[in-house]
């Protein structure tokens, strides 16, 4: 049997994957995305079920104002004691000379929670995972924050002890145990104790196509102990650049019952337009940063290879032991009859609540949202979206808006942050009454496409169908006033605005990958309410993209 990669297509970056018996678990970033980090579960490191979201509640985490690509880093999930823990930083700053962010220490007796009050932990940096010797005590390992222009930011990694009994950090113990190579922006550490070494897993050379990840090891956890594996980067696409799978590194290791040894990544896979080489640029990675595993095997001298070299595999041999899991269907209907939201959808940065909409209440058989601020808002903002997972999708929906300010828009958005998406949506102007508008934001930009030419809405229509089509490269946006017969704009926009690659060039966050998604708008402070029949996102094979 062989595995896939990328194993969780879509956004789901720096996973922290473990073992339970027989069980495997990878929790994954969702940055400003609530709620706050995503596990996903496998008994054959091949299929994965998305089982549980942690951070569900503004008690454990509160990301209202944070910015784009702020809010959860690298989560690092672990198991010790009959407890699942989970480490989570919440990111303040992404640009700039500082990194405002806090480190915090959850625990459950089950994947499914419930999840403790959280523990603050520290400031000191960004990526922290937990380490349990198997001398029962514990430390927090971290990438360091330095803000001084003068000196490079990322100041190493940092160890600090963790007492268990007072539940905090013991600052006292803080210590420098590894400082990276030449190749700088060490982060995203984990310790795993392996026969007499200690050995540390690190990322390196920043979240792009120039990412790697090293190996160093020691024979204990004293300052500065620990030695870099000779030769080349454990995992890298540096020098790879025809690989369809790129920017591996940031992970973490895990065995099988029998002994198998594995390494989870994040990755991209670009594409390019045919005019560009493939080369420079690498590409545009619209899915986000994804999970791909790869093999290990251990050498002689015992230090970890990535079989088929560093640069990794597309597809890989899958444990000999694994036990066959159901995967889940990437496809997403909706028809909103149901109470709570499909654990798919994600709002941004708070909980989905009264205040944003409701479910099959005030609307039955409906998602009810309530227009607040545009789509650039970063605190009152009605948007229910789900992750790109497919190069070529369709997406479609059904609403009921009766606008009557060009104040007041609602409709189906292709969404990256704030300043990078596109949505086709009712509104009103002065000619028509209500209309149907396409509009774009680019790095800020705000333009919309028909202007005084926006279609009609025929007096007497209840409901307006929208649908997006989208093939890798470009996408366009369909409309329907009898949910049968569909008029495509003649509007073909560049998914590549909506990728890491792009938003990159302007902006110190572009972490998270596209979405689609609902959205309500009114900044007149009207709250007029957008009635979704259904939502439905259909995953297109290559040969069927008509």
């Amino acid at each position: 049997m062989k595995l896939k990669n990328p194993v969780l297509p879509g956004f789901n970056a720096d996973p922290s994957i473990i073992r339970v018996a027989d069980t495997y678990y990878i929790a994954t970033s969702t940055f400003e995305w609530f709620p706050g980090v995503r596990i996903h579960t496998s008994k054959d490191l091949i299929n994965w079920q998305l089982v549980a979201h942690p951070l569900s509640t503004v008690d454990l985490l509160d990301m209202r104002g944070n910015p784009a690509s702020g809010g959860i880093w690298a989560p690092d999930l672990s198991y010790c004691d009959g407890t699942f823990w989970l480490v989570y930083t919440d990111t303040k700053i992404t640009d700039g000379a500082f990194k405002d962010v806090t480190n915090y220490l959850t625990t459950a007796p089950s994947i499914n929670g419930p999840w403790s009050a959280p523990i603050k932990l520290n400031g000191v940096g960004f990526d922290a995972s937990l380490f349990h010797d198997d001398d029962g005590r514990k430390y927090l390992i971290q990438q360091t924050w330095d803000h001084r222009e003068y000196r490079h930011p990322f100041n190493g990694i940092t160890l600090t002890e963790f007492d268990l009994a007072a539940k905090r950090l013991l600052p006292e113990t803080a210590k420098t145990i590894y400082q990276g190579t030449a190749v700088k922006l060490v982060e995203g550490p984990h310790i795993y104790k392996i026969a007499d070494y200690y050995y540390l897993f690190a990322a390196q050379g920043g979240t792009l196509y120039t990412h790697e990840e090293v190996v160093a090891r020691a024979t204990s956890l004293n300052a500065l102990a620990f030695e870099t594996q000779p030769g080349q980067a454990f995992l890298t696409n540096f020098d790879t650049p025809y690989h369809e799978i790129q920017k591996q590194g940031h992970g973490s290791l895990v065995n099988t019952p029998g002994g198998e040894w594995y390494y989870a990544s994040l990755c991209g896979r670009p594409w390019h337009h045919e005019n560009e080489s493939i080369t420079d640029p690498r590409g545009w990675c619209t899915l986000g940063r994804e999970t791909a595993i790869q093999k290990v095997e251990w050498d002689v001298h015992g230090w970890p290879h990535i079989i088929g070299g560093h640069g990794g595999l597309s597809e890989v041999d899958a444990p000999k032991d694994g036990i066959p899991t159901i995967a889940d269907k990437r496809n997403q209907y909706n028809n909103f009859d149901d109470t709570q939201l499909d654990s798919n959808f994600n709002t941004l940065r708070v909980p989905f609540d009264k205040k944003m909409g409701n479910l099959n209440d005030e609307a039955p058989g409906h998602l009810r949202l309530y227009g607040q601020g545009s789509l650039e808002n970063f605190f009152d903002l009605s948007l229910v979206a789900r992750r790109w997972q497919d190069f070529n999708f369709n997406a479609e929906t059904k609403v009921r808006f009766n606008p009557k300010t060009y104040q007041a828009m609602a409709g189906l958005t292709n969404y990256y942050n704030h300043q990078h998406y596109s949505w086709i949506f009712i509104t009103w102007n002065e000619l028509n009454g209500p209309v149907i508008e396409v509009a774009q934001n680019n790095r800020g930009q705000y333009t919309s496409f028909l202007k005084d030419d926006a279609i009609k809405i025929p007096d007497g229509c209840e409901y307006v169908w929208f649908r997006t089509k989208n093939r890798k490269q470009t996408y366009t946006y369909e409309y329907s006033f009898d949910g049968k017969s569909y008029i495509t704009l003649p509007i073909i926009l560049d998914a590549a605005i909506l990728s890491d690659d792009y938003v990159n060039q302007t902006m110190g966050g572009f972490f998270t990958g596209a979405f689609v998604g609902l959205a309500a708008v009114d900044y007149s402070g009207y709250r007029t309410p957008a009635d979704f029949d259904y939502f439905n996102y259909e995953a297109l094979e290559d040969r069927d993209r008509t």
